[in-house]
């Protein structure tokens, strides 16, 4: 096959699932590489057939053990530029220290655009990210960059359960507006915003909810999951304000702490009534939260690749777009 001779494309560690449904979808085998961990903790990753001349595809989300997975990454650049790759493409599903974009008090690191550097020092020629959590930090690269949203498909999938009829999709803080926003036009649905403040790290009070929501089923989506500390707070206030159902969802699910039996106990007393998540970690399909329903993007993501792939000028934006009344079942692979 001719996208296979030119095109070589790898699943690292932290994304060996994700990875081989992708593709499937393309049409494709993943490449193998050999990934070794040596005594005193170093690591070495190697392709193990010849990629000179061939355009590289690399997956691998940076999520928990987010050092180990991020430095894994590195070296596989690295190892892939010296292999004389034509080109590599880093596709993150997840983007670790995303959050760490600014300083918010002295003396913090911009850690986000550290890894950016880190990322084009080590070779990589594109990066493509999903839901990047603040869309400014693209300006952190100065490669060509793809962010896009898999918002879109968990929405879809939150839709074909909650339906449109008396719906409202609520931003479950400030910096969400313009998602909720984006997401609302696509079925003609209203807004509602919840005034959040954060007394702390990984603590969340919701004091307010702006719109009118009582008597309405809620739509809530965010583009991660950490402890679930602001989601189970704003899914609690919306009951207090006569939301009848809620359907909670986010692209990532880091679930990290106690986030597991808090969403699971919010689950069984019903503050949320189902719960989406995208599955760019594979993580998620052994996470242990009962009434968790999970989303594959690899369909949207296989859809990014194959542009690369077939170096047209389609659009990303309209691409990702356009899935959104597609269903994943049943969709044609790119052979």
């Amino acid at each position: 096959m001719d996208r296979q001779r030119k095109n070589v494309l790898f699943a690292l560690s932290a994304s060996k699932e994700l990875g081989a449904k992708v593709a499937k979808h393309l049409g494709m085998k993943l490449s193998p590489v050999e990934i070794k961990h040596f005594a005193d903790g170093e690591t070495m990753v190697k392709s193990v057939e010849s990629i000179r001349n061939k355009h590289v595809f690399v997956i691998q989300s940076t999520s928990k053990p987010v050092n180990e997975n991020l430095m894994e990454l590195l070296i596989a650049i690295d190892s892939f530029r010296r292999a004389s790759a034509k080109s590599i493409t880093v596709l993150l599903p997840y983007y670790g220290y995303a959050r760490q974009d600014r300083k918010t008090l002295g003396r913090e690191p911009i850690t986000c655009k550290l890894v950016a550097d880190l990322l084009q020092q080590a070779g990589a020629t594109r990066v493509t990210i999903i839901d990047l959590h603040s869309a400014q930090a693209q300006g952190f690269f100065d490669v060509p960059v793809d962010t896009c949203s898999a918002s879109y498909t968990v929405l879809d999938a939150m839709i074909k359960e909650a339906g449109t009829r008396n719906t409202v999709i609520v931003s479950p803080d400030y910096g969400s507006v313009k998602r909720a926003r984006d997401l609302s036009l696509l079925y003609n649905l209203p807004v509602a915003i919840l005034d959040k403040r954060r007394p702390e790290p990984n603590k969340a009070e919701i004091t307010n909810v702006l719109g009118f929501v009582r008597g309405k089923n809620a739509i809530i989506i965010d583009d991660m999951i950490d402890t679930g500390g602001t989601l189970v707070a704003a899914c609690k206030a919306l009951k207090q304000k006569g939301v009848k159902k809620i359907f909670a969802g986010a692209t990532h699910g880091l679930f990290s702490r106690d986030a597991v039996a808090n969403f699971n106990t919010a689950l069984k007393h019903k503050y949320i009534d189902r719960l989406y998540i995208g599955n760019t970690l594979d993580n998620v399909n052994h996470i242990g939260i009962k009434g968790l329903k999970i989303v594959d993007v690899s369909p949207l993501l296989a859809d990014i690749l194959n542009v690369y792939m077939t170096d047209t000028d389609k659009s990303i934006t309209q691409l990702y777009k356009k899935l959104t009344h597609s269903n994943s079942k049943g969709r044609k692979s790119w052979k």
